[in-house]
């Protein structure tokens, strides 16, 4: 992280961390985690192409699922990811 680009904004009932990655770091961030203290964090996935098929495929075809069933399941792509939507294409 480069702590002088990150941020933080507090009101009654909201709270804004802004994360910057430091200069060296490339590639998109896949999870993070949150919470009140380290025994209680939770984890959360950033939207992206992969984390969105590893998500369906558990969804849709538990691990009992054939090879042919899973060459049958919809390709996912996440086109576009703003603060107001997400714009998904499956084919």
């Amino acid at each position: 992280l480069a702590s002088p680009e990150s941020s933080i904004s507090v009101s009654a009932h909201n709270a804004a961390v802004g994360l910057a990655k430091a200069p060296g770091c490339t590639g998109p961030w896949e999870k993070f985690c949150f919470g009140l203290d380290a025994s209680t964090l939770q984890e959360r996935l950033f939207v992206s192409e992969e984390n969105v098929d590893g998500f369906l495929g558990t969804v849709l075809c538990p691990s009992f699922c054939s090879q042919s069933a899973l060459e049958s399941q919809p390709l996912i792509e996440v086109l576009d990811v703003t603060e107001d939507r997400i714009q998904i294409r499956l084919k």
